[in-house]
């Protein structure tokens, strides 16, 4: 199914809109015998056309021609949710394609089971958001309820944002700003960033979904893990971090913690999820946000550095080494509040050190970079 929405251009209210269940051609114009009607001076007679062969493909008829992104195209390809503009400071028609989901009827699949055995498709849909079939929740935290999604091709990630929270600012902005973030990013530890919409007033997030488990759930099922894991493992977020770290303009992720962390099933490979504290340096504000236990000073207070990321690295390996909470270990020594590691009898002296040093109070006692870290756990 095919929806086609005007939008006013000066202001984006929706003025009329269009639903085609079985077309495969769609004729955009003012005049009648168009199967969408458009009546503006700045539209031609015959406008505009959708087409679908493997996929929708607008192809430009009109004397104004048509505008994507501002740009100017003559033949374009189509996907959820685009913008097509008749016409320089012309009407607005986004376009949406909605999947009708084939729900199997088959009533002996074992238990647990996402797809039929039979017909191979989808047992149980919660719901249909736009082309996606809502699986099975996977998750939900403050900011957005994370989803198992099936597009009739491939398994992804979907990610809605709270409506308890979705009429505020802020949270508006953080949920966009990882959408938009995401999209830029293209890194082996990062999900790939699929798709942003908006659906009945929600706003939504696709991205690649991981096979694996993150390491809270991990070490809470399987107990704690060797020190060399948990060191190989870090040294994987260190890449990653180094990379976010190193965009223009740097970027922090503000909520690193053994939740946001995904060891994946097969190539037991760390993933970094969960953007939606990230924040560009420079970018102002003073939000305080993160998880307690793994959060510096500074970030408690408003004001993250690229090395607020690094300090969870430290309390992140006491728990995989020993399957308990970090703060548990936070204590008061002659050195002020620091980690104590005295009672950890698997922990090396060269590991405490380094942790020591990435949990210290004051910044610029820290390791500088990623890649600094990164070194000093490889001589561990």
């Amino acid at each position: 199914m095919v929806i086609l929405t005007l939008f006013d251009a000066t202001n984006r209210e929706i003025t009329k809109q269009w639903q085609f269940d079985q077309s495969r051609q769609i004729r955009l114009g003012r005049a009648p015998e168009n199967q969408v009607v458009i009546d503006h001076p700045l539209v031609s007679r015959f406008h505009a056309e959708l087409v679908f062969t493997d996929s929708w493909e607008v192809i430009n008829y009109g004397s104004n021609g048509i505008l994507i992104k501002g740009e100017v195209v003559q033949k374009a390809i189509l996907t959820h949710n685009t913008v097509i503009q008749l016409a320089p400071n012309g009407p607005l028609i986004r376009f949406e394609q909605v999947l009708t989901p084939i729900v199997c009827q088959h009533q002996d699949n074992p238990s647990h089971q996402l797809f039929c055995i039979h017909c191979g498709q989808p047992i149980n849909v919660l719901k249909t958001v736009c082309k996606y079939q809502i699986l099975k929740v996977l998750g939900q935290g403050g900011m957005g309820t994370t989803y198992l999604a099936w597009t009739g091709q491939e398994l992804l990630v979907l990610k809605e944002m709270n409506a308890d929270i979705a009429h505020s600012a802020k949270a508006q902005e953080l949920f966009e700003r990882e959408a938009k973030i995401l999209k830029t990013l293209q890194h082996p530890g990062i999900p790939q960033y699929q798709d942003f919409f908006w659906e009945e007033g929600q706003r939504y997030l696709a991205m690649e979904l991981v096979h694996g488990q993150d390491l809270e759930h991990y070490i809470h099922q399987h107990g704690p893990v060797a020190l060399q894991q948990a060191i190989n493992w870090m040294l994987q977020l260190c890449q990653i971090l180094s990379y976010i770290h190193s965009q223009k303009p740097p970027l922090i992720h503000r909520d690193v913690k053994p939740a946001n962390l995904l060891v994946s099933n097969v190539e037991r490979q760390i993933f970094l999820i969960d953007f939606g504290a990230v924040k560009e340096i420079g970018s102002g504000g003073s939000t305080r946000i993160g998880a307690p236990d793994y959060m510096p000073p500074e970030q408690n207070q408003g004001k993250p550095v690229l090395q607020s990321d690094l300090y969870a690295i430290g309390p992140t390996i006491i728990f995989l080494i020993t399957g308990r909470n970090p703060s548990e270990f936070f204590q008061l020594t002659k050195n002020g509040y620091q980690f104590n590691l005295d009672s950890i009898p698997n922990i090396t002296p060269a590991v405490a050190q380094v942790i020591h040093r990435v949990t210290a109070h004051q910044v610029i006692d820290r390791y500088p970079t990623a890649l600094n870290l990164s070194q000093a756990l490889a001589r561990c």
